[in-house]
């Protein structure tokens, strides 16, 4: 159990440390809301590491953290949206067994954006941005596979750690 609190709270700090440097980082596409998406390099980890039920109670929390830290009610809404579907969508992938880590983690990009159009489209009530749709999710094929390769390595290199202690 104290494993696990342990684990929790790193995933936790983590996730806030990516998501602070994120803000830092001036990309600009003229996209609203393309972003890197480091903070998923950790969540795709935990998905891999801890399980499910860890990873979705890490997504949710690093999502209101970083919004109530970073960012405004409306990030955390879009976020916590594209998280949550992100996170579906990976879990299933996961347990389907025909995916690489790096497979997972660009469907993960890619539904995390669509989640987030998805509110967009609510919140504006018109369905014209869906206009941003291949944008976003050619961001989220790029991000995703990036994220992908961070985690497989990470995973591989804590995977490899633990087991020497």
């Amino acid at each position: 159990m104290k494993e696990r609190v342990a684990y929790f709270g790193m995933f936790t700090s983590l996730a806030l440390i990516f998501s602070y440097v994120e803000t830092l980082i001036p990309i600009s596409f003229g996209i609203p809301g393309v972003k890197l998406g480091l903070a998923n390099l950790v969540i795709v980890t935990a998905l891999y590491l801890t399980g499910l039920k860890e990873a979705y109670l890490l997504s949710v929390v690093r999502v209101l953290l970083a919004g109530f830290l970073f960012g405004n009610y409306f990030s955390i809404i879009y976020s916590l949206a594209g998280a949550l579907l992100s996170l579906s969508v990976m879990a299933a992938l996961k347990r389907a067994e025909g995916f690489s880590i790096i497979g997972v983690s660009i469907a993960g990009g890619v539904f995390h954006n669509v989640g987030q159009l998805i509110v967009a489209m609510l919140a504006v009530e018109t369905f014209s941005v869906a206009y941003y749709a291949p944008v976003l999710l050619i961001a989220g094929l790029f991000t995703g596979c990036v994220i992908g390769i961070l985690a497989q390595e990470m995973i591989r290199r804590v995977k490899h750690w633990h087991a020497d202690s």
